[in-house]
Protein backbone atom coordinates (compact mmCIF):
# COMPACT_ATOMS: atom_id res chain seq x y z
CA UNK A 1 0.00 0.00 0.00
CA UNK A 2 1.50 3.34 -1.04
CA UNK A 3 1.28 6.43 1.17
CA UNK A 4 -1.82 8.53 0.58
CA UNK A 5 -2.05 12.28 0.92
CA UNK A 6 -3.33 11.66 4.45
CA UNK A 7 -0.78 9.09 5.59
CA UNK A 8 2.98 9.56 5.88
CA UNK A 9 3.60 5.80 6.01
CA UNK A 10 3.00 2.64 4.03
CA UNK A 11 1.07 -0.17 5.67
CA UNK A 12 2.78 -3.48 5.02
CA UNK A 13 2.23 -7.08 6.07
CA UNK A 14 5.12 -9.51 6.30
CA UNK A 15 4.58 -13.26 6.58
CA UNK A 16 6.42 -14.89 9.48
CA UNK A 17 7.96 -18.30 8.90
CA UNK A 18 4.85 -19.98 10.34
CA UNK A 19 2.53 -17.85 8.20
CA UNK A 20 1.50 -15.30 10.84
CA UNK A 21 0.87 -11.89 9.31
CA UNK A 22 3.00 -9.16 10.88
CA UNK A 23 1.92 -5.55 10.45
CA UNK A 24 4.53 -2.88 9.78
CA UNK A 25 4.38 0.89 9.43
CA UNK A 26 7.00 1.87 6.87
CA UNK A 27 7.76 5.58 6.75
CA UNK A 28 9.53 4.99 3.48
CA UNK A 29 12.01 7.47 2.02
CA UNK A 30 13.66 5.48 -0.80
CA UNK A 31 15.97 8.38 -1.73
CA UNK A 32 17.53 8.78 1.70
CA UNK A 33 21.16 7.76 2.07
CA UNK A 34 20.79 7.57 5.85
CA UNK A 35 20.75 4.27 7.69
CA UNK A 36 17.12 3.15 8.21
CA UNK A 37 15.62 3.43 11.68
CA UNK A 38 14.05 0.31 13.21
CA UNK A 39 11.72 1.10 16.13
CA UNK A 40 10.93 -1.72 18.56
CA UNK A 41 8.11 -1.10 21.03
CA UNK A 42 7.45 -2.24 24.58
CA UNK A 43 6.16 -5.67 25.48
CA UNK A 44 2.46 -4.96 24.89
CA UNK A 45 2.84 -1.85 22.76
CA UNK A 46 2.69 -1.31 19.01
CA UNK A 47 3.93 0.80 16.10
CA UNK A 48 1.69 3.76 16.96
CA UNK A 49 3.96 4.63 19.88
CA UNK A 50 6.64 5.79 17.44
CA UNK A 51 4.45 7.92 15.20
CA UNK A 52 5.60 11.25 16.64
CA UNK A 53 9.26 10.23 16.40
CA UNK A 54 8.73 9.03 12.84
CA UNK A 55 7.11 12.31 11.83
CA UNK A 56 10.13 14.21 13.17
CA UNK A 57 12.62 12.11 11.22
CA UNK A 58 10.60 10.68 8.34
CA UNK A 59 11.57 13.43 5.93
CA UNK A 60 15.23 12.48 6.26
CA UNK A 61 15.32 8.70 6.45
CA UNK A 62 13.35 5.48 6.23
CA UNK A 63 11.68 4.44 9.50
CA UNK A 64 10.23 0.97 10.08
CA UNK A 65 7.90 0.31 13.04
CA UNK A 66 6.54 -3.23 13.40
CA UNK A 67 3.73 -4.64 15.52
CA UNK A 68 4.91 -7.85 17.20
CA UNK A 69 2.59 -10.81 16.80
CA UNK A 70 -0.35 -10.49 19.17
CA UNK A 71 -0.08 -6.70 19.29
CA UNK A 72 -1.73 -3.96 17.26
CA UNK A 73 -2.71 -5.13 13.79
CA UNK A 74 -0.49 -8.19 13.65
CA UNK A 75 -2.12 -11.63 13.93
CA UNK A 76 -3.04 -13.04 17.30
CA UNK A 77 -1.55 -16.49 17.88
CA UNK A 78 -3.63 -19.41 19.16
CA UNK A 79 -0.47 -20.97 20.59
CA UNK A 80 0.52 -18.64 23.45
CA UNK A 81 4.05 -20.05 23.62
CA UNK A 82 4.71 -18.31 20.30
CA UNK A 83 4.72 -14.99 22.15
CA UNK A 84 8.05 -15.90 23.75
CA UNK A 85 11.08 -13.72 22.89
CA UNK A 86 12.85 -16.28 20.66
CA UNK A 87 9.85 -16.33 18.31
CA UNK A 88 9.58 -12.54 18.38
CA UNK A 89 13.25 -12.27 17.45
CA UNK A 90 12.66 -14.62 14.53
CA UNK A 91 9.78 -12.42 13.40
CA UNK A 92 11.98 -9.31 13.52
CA UNK A 93 14.66 -11.03 11.45
CA UNK A 94 11.97 -12.01 8.94
CA UNK A 95 10.74 -8.41 8.73
CA UNK A 96 14.29 -7.15 8.22
CA UNK A 97 14.85 -9.65 5.42
CA UNK A 98 11.52 -8.96 3.73
CA UNK A 99 11.99 -5.19 3.82
CA UNK A 100 15.67 -5.33 2.84
CA UNK A 101 16.94 -3.86 6.09
CA UNK A 102 20.58 -4.83 6.14
CA UNK A 103 21.99 -2.32 8.62
CA UNK A 104 19.82 -0.26 10.94
CA UNK A 105 19.79 2.21 13.80
CA UNK A 106 17.54 0.73 16.49
CA UNK A 107 15.34 2.51 19.01
CA UNK A 108 14.19 -0.03 21.57
CA UNK A 109 11.72 0.81 24.33
CA UNK A 110 11.68 -1.50 27.36
CA UNK A 111 11.15 -5.03 25.95
CA UNK A 112 12.13 -3.68 22.53
CA UNK A 113 15.49 -2.69 23.99
CA UNK A 114 16.10 -6.21 25.28
CA UNK A 115 15.23 -7.56 21.83
CA UNK A 116 17.80 -5.14 20.41
CA UNK A 117 20.52 -6.61 22.64
CA UNK A 118 19.74 -10.11 21.39
CA UNK A 119 19.37 -8.98 17.79
CA UNK A 120 22.94 -7.73 17.81
CA UNK A 121 24.15 -11.21 18.80
CA UNK A 122 22.04 -12.95 16.17
CA UNK A 123 22.94 -10.53 13.37
CA UNK A 124 26.41 -9.12 14.16
CA UNK A 125 27.14 -5.78 12.54
CA UNK A 126 23.50 -5.09 11.69
CA UNK A 127 23.03 -2.43 14.38
CA UNK A 128 24.92 0.75 13.52
CA UNK A 129 23.71 2.64 16.59
CA UNK A 130 21.33 1.96 19.44
CA UNK A 131 18.88 3.88 21.60
CA UNK A 132 17.68 2.11 24.75
CA UNK A 133 14.57 3.69 26.23
CA UNK A 134 14.37 3.01 29.97
CA UNK A 135 15.88 -0.45 29.81
CA UNK A 136 19.23 -2.13 30.21
CA UNK A 137 20.85 -5.40 31.29
CA UNK A 138 20.10 -4.65 34.96
CA UNK A 139 16.31 -4.97 35.07
CA UNK A 140 14.85 -3.54 38.27
CA UNK A 141 12.00 -4.76 40.44
CA UNK A 142 9.43 -2.82 38.42
CA UNK A 143 9.21 -5.64 35.90
CA UNK A 144 7.24 -7.74 38.36
CA UNK A 145 3.93 -5.92 37.96
CA UNK A 146 4.03 -5.70 34.17
CA UNK A 147 2.87 -9.28 33.55
CA UNK A 148 -0.07 -8.92 35.90
CA UNK A 149 -1.09 -5.72 34.16
CA UNK A 150 -0.90 -6.96 30.58
CA UNK A 151 -2.39 -10.37 31.41
CA UNK A 152 -5.86 -8.92 32.02
CA UNK A 153 -8.12 -6.91 29.76
CA UNK A 154 -9.69 -3.74 31.14
CA UNK A 155 -12.58 -2.97 28.74
CA UNK A 156 -13.78 0.61 28.48
CA UNK A 157 -17.03 1.94 26.98
CA UNK A 158 -15.30 4.72 25.03
CA UNK A 159 -11.93 6.37 24.51
CA UNK A 160 -12.62 9.24 26.89
CA UNK A 161 -13.29 6.78 29.71
CA UNK A 162 -10.21 4.79 28.71
CA UNK A 163 -8.16 7.98 28.90
CA UNK A 164 -9.36 8.72 32.43
CA UNK A 165 -8.66 5.13 33.48
CA UNK A 166 -5.09 5.30 32.15
CA UNK A 167 -4.48 8.54 34.03
CA UNK A 168 -5.27 6.74 37.29
CA UNK A 169 -3.09 3.76 36.41
CA UNK A 170 -0.03 5.60 35.09
CA UNK A 171 0.35 8.89 37.00
CA UNK A 172 4.13 8.61 36.59
CA UNK A 173 4.00 9.20 32.82
CA UNK A 174 4.78 12.61 31.37
CA UNK A 175 1.51 13.28 29.56
CA UNK A 176 0.04 16.56 30.80
CA UNK A 177 -2.93 17.53 28.61
CA UNK A 178 -6.21 15.77 27.97
CA UNK A 179 -5.28 15.53 24.28
CA UNK A 180 -2.03 13.73 25.14
CA UNK A 181 -3.84 11.25 27.39
CA UNK A 182 -6.51 10.67 24.74
CA UNK A 183 -3.78 9.95 22.19
CA UNK A 184 -2.21 7.48 24.62
CA UNK A 185 -5.60 5.79 25.04
CA UNK A 186 -5.99 5.50 21.27
CA UNK A 187 -2.58 3.80 21.10
CA UNK A 188 -3.50 1.45 23.95
CA UNK A 189 -7.08 0.44 23.11
CA UNK A 190 -8.94 -0.74 20.03
CA UNK A 191 -12.69 -0.99 19.59
CA UNK A 192 -13.91 -4.58 19.37
CA UNK A 193 -16.82 -6.10 17.48
CA UNK A 194 -18.86 -5.73 20.68
CA UNK A 195 -18.51 -1.95 20.48
CA UNK A 196 -16.38 -1.90 23.63
CA UNK A 197 -12.75 -0.73 23.71
CA UNK A 198 -10.25 -3.45 24.63
CA UNK A 199 -6.49 -3.52 25.13
CA UNK A 200 -4.80 -3.68 21.73
CA UNK A 201 -2.85 -6.82 22.56
CA UNK A 202 -3.46 -10.46 23.37
CA UNK A 203 -3.49 -11.02 27.14
CA UNK A 204 -1.91 -14.44 26.52
CA UNK A 205 1.40 -12.61 25.98
CA UNK A 206 1.81 -12.70 29.75
CA UNK A 207 1.49 -16.50 29.78
CA UNK A 208 4.49 -16.81 27.47
CA UNK A 209 6.67 -14.93 29.93
CA UNK A 210 5.34 -16.58 33.06
CA UNK A 211 5.37 -20.15 31.76
CA UNK A 212 7.16 -20.23 28.41
CA UNK A 213 10.66 -20.09 26.96
CA UNK A 214 12.02 -16.60 27.53
CA UNK A 215 15.40 -17.46 26.05
CA UNK A 216 17.47 -17.40 29.28
CA UNK A 217 19.73 -14.68 27.88
CA UNK A 218 22.75 -13.27 29.66
CA UNK A 219 21.81 -9.61 29.28
CA UNK A 220 25.15 -8.28 30.47
CA UNK A 221 27.02 -10.40 27.95
CA UNK A 222 24.70 -9.11 25.23
CA UNK A 223 25.23 -5.52 26.36
CA UNK A 224 29.01 -5.94 26.23
CA UNK A 225 28.53 -6.83 22.57
CA UNK A 226 27.83 -3.11 21.99
CA UNK A 227 31.31 -2.05 23.08
CA UNK A 228 31.96 -0.47 19.68
CA UNK A 229 28.37 0.52 18.87
CA UNK A 230 27.34 4.13 19.64
CA UNK A 231 24.60 3.90 22.25
CA UNK A 232 22.23 6.36 23.94
CA UNK A 233 20.21 5.46 27.02
CA UNK A 234 17.12 7.46 28.01
CA UNK A 235 15.99 6.88 31.58
CA UNK A 236 12.91 7.98 33.46
CA UNK A 237 14.07 9.73 36.63
CA UNK A 238 11.74 7.69 38.87
CA UNK A 239 11.80 4.49 36.81
CA UNK A 240 11.92 1.28 38.83
CA UNK A 241 12.80 -0.80 35.78
CA UNK A 242 16.03 1.02 34.92
CA UNK A 243 17.24 2.39 38.24
CA UNK A 244 19.94 5.01 38.74
CA UNK A 245 22.18 2.25 40.07
CA UNK A 246 21.52 0.11 37.01
CA UNK A 247 22.37 2.98 34.70
CA UNK A 248 25.59 3.63 36.62
CA UNK A 249 26.61 0.01 36.10
CA UNK A 250 25.98 0.39 32.38
CA UNK A 251 28.21 3.47 32.23
CA UNK A 252 30.91 1.57 34.11
CA UNK A 253 30.71 -1.24 31.56
CA UNK A 254 30.58 1.15 28.59
CA UNK A 255 32.26 4.48 29.43
CA UNK A 256 31.33 6.12 26.12
CA UNK A 257 27.62 5.55 26.81
CA UNK A 258 25.51 8.67 26.25
CA UNK A 259 22.78 9.07 28.85
CA UNK A 260 19.89 11.41 29.52
CA UNK A 261 17.46 11.27 32.43
CA UNK A 262 13.94 12.71 32.27
CA UNK A 263 13.12 14.02 35.76
CA UNK A 264 9.99 12.89 37.62
CA UNK A 265 8.99 10.40 34.91
CA UNK A 266 8.63 6.66 35.40
CA UNK A 267 8.63 3.74 33.01
CA UNK A 268 8.71 4.74 30.18
CA UNK A 269 9.50 8.21 28.77
CA UNK A 270 7.69 8.79 25.46
CA UNK A 271 10.83 10.41 23.94
CA UNK A 272 9.21 13.77 23.18
CA UNK A 273 9.91 15.25 26.60
CA UNK A 274 12.06 18.42 26.29
CA UNK A 275 14.90 16.82 28.25
CA UNK A 276 15.02 13.79 25.93
CA UNK A 277 13.93 14.99 22.49
CA UNK A 278 16.88 17.23 21.65
CA UNK A 279 19.49 14.71 22.81
CA UNK A 280 17.72 11.89 20.96
CA UNK A 281 17.29 13.83 17.73
CA UNK A 282 20.93 14.97 17.77
CA UNK A 283 22.07 11.38 18.31
CA UNK A 284 19.92 9.98 15.49
CA UNK A 285 21.02 12.74 13.08
CA UNK A 286 24.60 11.49 13.28
CA UNK A 287 23.76 8.28 11.42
Amino acid sequence: MTPSSRSPFRERYVSAQDGAQLYVRDYDDPLSARIPLLCLAGISRNSKDYHALALRHGQRRRIVCPDYRGRGRSDRDKAWRNYAPPVTLGDILQIMAALDLGRVVVVGTSFGGLLSLALNALKPGAIAALVLNDIGPAVGAGSGGIMERIGRDHPQPDLATASRYLQTQFPHLSYRTEAEWLDFAERTYRQGADGVWHHDWDADIARAFLGGDTGSMDLWALFRGFARVPTLVVRGGISDLLTAEGLARMVEAKPDLITVTVPDVGHTPHLAEPEAQGVLDDFLDRY
